[in-house]
């Protein structure tokens, strides 16, 4: 094993017999014994692509320790201070061929020698991280504490600075828990479902408005009112037994004011503006702007998003570092699909760079997906050239809820759709992008769309056979809304029936209206057909430019041929053959199969589309392509 300095080997070796930092009792002519509080990551894996992994070890004076390790798995040890004498970071490049089991640090200060025993464990061959997600999987989107209450006994948790329950309370914690979103996963597998997005689970320790999970108190710590780190690998685990993959809502930007960073910073500039917080100007073409001082790049991603988040600098190595492993821990923890990225353009550009190849380098495979809140095709398209495989397809989404919601015209309605979809020259991998009608941040779509059934029809229809891989916020399926206001605690209310006594109940349908458990039927229907669709999930995209509210596209894969009509109007449309046949390739159709259903119709003249409608149509031809 080699050193670099500053190390220095202890006169003897004490070591911790358990995966807990122990320290030892100093010679009398020594001060007061050293005592580590926390080291993070808690253990990690042997195996990585990246062979270094960095300890932070946090503790009164332990800046002032050196540290050794006499393994032959660790091939090079550094210890790197910041200015805080109470941490220290312990740098270890590990051997390829190192095996798990427990490795001994030796620290040596003036408290006297201590010794730290650190869990390496063995990756898993079989984990499912990196089996990523696409077009052809459908994502639920929910969030935990307004899903289902699982475990009524983690409602309250003592320690905790918000500790009330109140339902009543938009704002407040209502109490749905990772034990409820276990039981509810036949439900969303039974729904088409493949991934499910949770908004953070991790610990929010904030005084108020803990229950969205955005204001991070501690990142290896799953907050104790949605249950345990294990109940999260017992989720992915049943997840996985039910054909589902979990999206991890990870935010590298920034943490909550509350974290225990905040009392005792790790260096004087681990956050940005610590002093006195400066917050982002929100300008976001700053960042691709060609013309743009530097100034104004550094008001946007330096600045806090609010007073409870405080922005994390990631030009510091050390929390660069720290951010990247993190994620990883959690990757490889509990198997992820992938990532979710919160406020991506709001970090350090080369950060984003460099931790998206680092994650990827792990997991090449890994589902990633940032949020740029842009109706800028080119701003979104950025980031995907800089690096990142997905972002939200914020531009497409006002799109579609427009269109819904106007009357046809040449500037109006569903051409709206079609400009949209034509900006895709500016994007790395158009298909590659999440779509959908809403999310936790956004009015719901039954309730943008003035609760227009057909309507609300038509934008899911959309989202399910558009290119991109689309996401449903939960309660969609059955019509929830909020008229009259845009309350993001009324947003985000609470699913019907996940709590004892609720008067209707989401999932066995009771008390649900009749036109509710038809839609809920057919999205079903619609999900599940998805799920068999080459075209969809791999097939291109062609669309012809809408005439007289109508817009048709196809999704082909191979033979495989589906055909959409989508009618704005509000009387039927009859849709010629030969303005179509340019989507078939010129094929003559043989028979539609109507989707979802198993109604076969035969090709005809012309095609009816009903008014306020979108059919989906699978073609079947007379022979194959070429024959």
């Amino acid at each position: 094993m080699k050193h670099s300095s500053p190390v220095a080997s202890p006169r003897r070796k004490l070591f911790a017999t358990a995966c807990v930092a122990i320290l030892f009792a100093a010679p009398a002519a020594r001060s007061a014994e050293p005592v580590i509080t926390r080291y993070e990551p808690p253990f990690w894996w042997t195996g990585m692509a990246d062979p270094m992994l960095e300890i932070m070890l946090h503790g009164p004076g332990i800046g002032e320790y050196t540290v050794a390790v006499e393994d032959e798995r660790v091939e090079r040890v550094e210890t790197i201070s910041t200015g805080n004498p109470n941490y220290l970071f312990v740098a270890l490049e590990l051997a390829g061929s190192a095996e798990s089991g427990s490795l001994d640090i030796l620290l040596d200060g003036p408290g006297g020698e201590a010794g730290l025993t650190y869990e390496l464990r063995a990756r898993d061959p079989d984990s499912r991280a990196g089996n990523g997600f696409g077009p052809g999987d459908a994502i639920y989107l929910l969030t935990p504490d307004r899903f289902v209450n699982g475990d009524p006994a983690n409602d309250s948790v003592v320690g905790m600075r918000e500790t009330d329950v109140d339902r009543l309370e938009p704002y407040g914690r209502h109490g749905g828990d990772l034990a409820g979103v276990i039981s509810a996963l036949p439900y969303i597998a039974d729904m088409g479902f493949t991934r499910i997005w949770m908004n953070p689970v991790l610990e929010n320790n904030q005084r108020a408005q803990s229950y969205h999970g955005y204001a991070i108190t501690d990142l290896y710590r799953i907050d104790p009112r949605f249950g345990t780190n294990e109940d999260l690998r017992r989720l992915a685990d049943t997840a996985a037994e039910n054909g589902i993959g979990i999206v991890w809502d990870t935010i590298p930007n920034h943490i909550g004011s509350g974290h225990w960073w905040m009392s005792d910073l790790p260096a004087e500039d681990w956050i940005n503006h610590p002093e006195t917080p400066s917050f982002t100007s929100h300008n976001r073409e700053s960042v691709r702007d060609p013309h743009a001082v530097a100034e104004d790049l550094e008001e946007f991603q330096s600045g806090w998003f609010v007073e409870a988040m405080p922005d994390l600098n990631q030009r510091n190595p050390r929390v660069a570092r720290y951010l990247t492993q993190n994620t990883i821990w959690w990757i490889e923890y509990a198997g992820l699909s992938g990532l979710r990225v919160d406020t991506y353009p709001y970090s350090d550009t080369d950060f984003m760079t460099d931790w998206v190849a680092a994650l990827l380098r792990e997991y090449p495979d890994l589902g990633l997906v940032g949020e740029e809140w842009s109706l800028n095709a080119s701003v979104i398209a950025h980031w995907q050239h800089a690096g990142a495989p997905a972002m939200m397809d914020f531009p497409l989404n006002d799109a579609v809820i427009r269109a819904l919601g106007e009357e046809e015209n040449w500037n109006s309605g569903l051409i709206r759709i079609y400009q949209i979809l034509a900006d895709d020259a500016v994007y790395a991998d158009p298909g590659a992008l999440v779509i959908f009608p809403d999310n936790h941040d956004m009015s719901r779509v039954h309730t943008v769309l003035g609760e227009n059934l057909a309507a609300t029809y038509m934008a899911v229809a959309m989202m399910a056979a558009l290119r991109g891989t689309p996401q449903f916020l939960y309660g969609t399926e059955i019509l929830m809304s909020h008229p009259g206001t845009d309350s993001h605690g009324l947003i985000r209310s609470d699913f019907p029936g996940g709590w004892p006594g609720d008067a209707a109940d989401g999932f066995s349908g009771r008390g649900l209206a009749e036109s509710t458990l038809a839609f809920r039927q057919w999205m079903r229907d619609l999900l599940q057909w998805r799920k068999t669709s080459t075209a969809v999930a791999e097939g291109d995209f062609l669309h012809r430019a809408p005439v007289d509210g109508v817009y048709a596209w196809r999704r082909k894969a191979g033979d495989e041929y589906v055909l959409v009509l989508a009618n704005n109007n509000t009387a039927e449309s009859e849709v010629a053959m030969d303005w179509i046949l340019p989507l078939l390739d010129d094929r003559q159709p043989r028979a539609f199969l109507e989707i979802p259903g198993s109604v076969r119709r035969g090709a005809e003249p012309s095609l009816s589309v009903a008014p306020k409608s979108v059919r989906i149509l699978q073609v079947e031809f007379a022979s194959a392509a070429g024959s």
